[in-house]
């Protein structure tokens, strides 16, 4: 893996990139989530990955006075593609970087050769959240016979109410509640024990709110570049029901259900993921089918 960097208006922007075969530009999610939990070895297989480390976030600058809205975002990331001065390239876009990703998709669909959006939705407001709210309060019932399973609800609240008392705080709130992100972490628990402790999250920019919320339902046609919609079954937040409107309101696009995964699916089923991923670059029908 390579590491670089350039300026954004006096800002630093640094990525990494590793892999091989076409550019893949990801951007994670959060906001204020640091990139390296999006960083998957199968998809460097096929592509070649670039992963910026978002504007307050990691290494990348801060902004001066906040600003950490959607469009700045998308403006970074398209510097970065535009930094790499290699044409289209593919983008993908994992929960909150799937709005990134849509966001820049409809002002720049020239720049896009294809679009893997996962584990993202093209809504992000109050129908949005209640929905994830709901799934949030049913999750000790998906795991009766866990008792840790009964306090992920509480945890995950606390870590909203973390975002005031700084980056180590909102870190390990977040770390705790990480659970309620996969489809059975704890029959995994060991396997995802170092992922949940490098978790690191940043309170500047997880706490900037837009004063719109993130709406492209009406716009989804405007997107013609190829495009996969990947969904855990099992995610609690932008599972299968939102994954069908984005895959029925964007011309020719193809949905894949991760059966045994929930927003992480590219840690849970990562060679099912990266699969469903890659067929967008060789011309093969990604069928609406699911995968186990």
């Amino acid at each position: 893996m390579r590491d670089e960097s350039f300026e954004i208006d006096g800002v630093r922007q640094v990525f990494h990139v590793a892999g091989r075969g076409p550019y893949c530009v990801a951007h994670s999610g959060g906001p204020g989530l640091d990139w390296a939990y999006l960083r998957s070895p199968e998809l460097e297989e096929h592509f070649t990955m670039v992963y910026p480390e978002p504007v307050g976030t990691g290494e990348s600058g801060r902004l001066p006075g906040g600003g950490y809205r959607l469009a700045t975002y998308a403006r970074f990331l398209g510097a970065v593609v535009d930094h790499l001065d290699a044409g289209p390239v593919y983008v993908l876009g994992h929960s909150y970087g799937g709005f990134v990703a849509q966001t820049y998709a409809l002002q720049h669909l020239d720049r896009v050769a294809g679009l893997i959006l996962y584990s993202t939705s093209p809504y992000g407001g109050a129908e949005f959240w209640a929905d994830g709210m709901a799934a949030l309060e049913a999750y000790p019932q998906r795991h009766p016979d866990v008792p840790e399973a009964a306090a992920v609800p509480g945890l995950f609240r606390a870590a909203l109410a973390t975002v005031a008392d700084g980056d180590d705080a909102l870190s390990r709130a977040f770390a705790a509640a990480v659970p309620l992100y996969f489809a059975d972490f704890w029959a995994r628990r060991d396997e995802f024990a170092a992922f949940q402790a490098g978790l690191r999250m940043y309170a500047e920019p997880a706490g900037a709110a837009d004063p719109v919320p993130f709406d492209v339902r009406d716009r989804l046609a405007e997107l013609t570049a190829p495009t996969v919609v990947i969904a855990g079954r099992h995610d609690f937040l932008a599972g299968p029901s939102w994954a069908r409107r984005l895959a029925d309101g964007i011309p020719g696009a193809r949905s894949v259900t991760l059966e045994r995964s929930g927003h992480f699916g590219h840690l849970e089923q990562p060679g099912a993921f990266a699969e469903a991923a890659a067929q967008i670059t060789r011309g093969r029908p990604v069928a609406r089918v699911s995968r186990t």
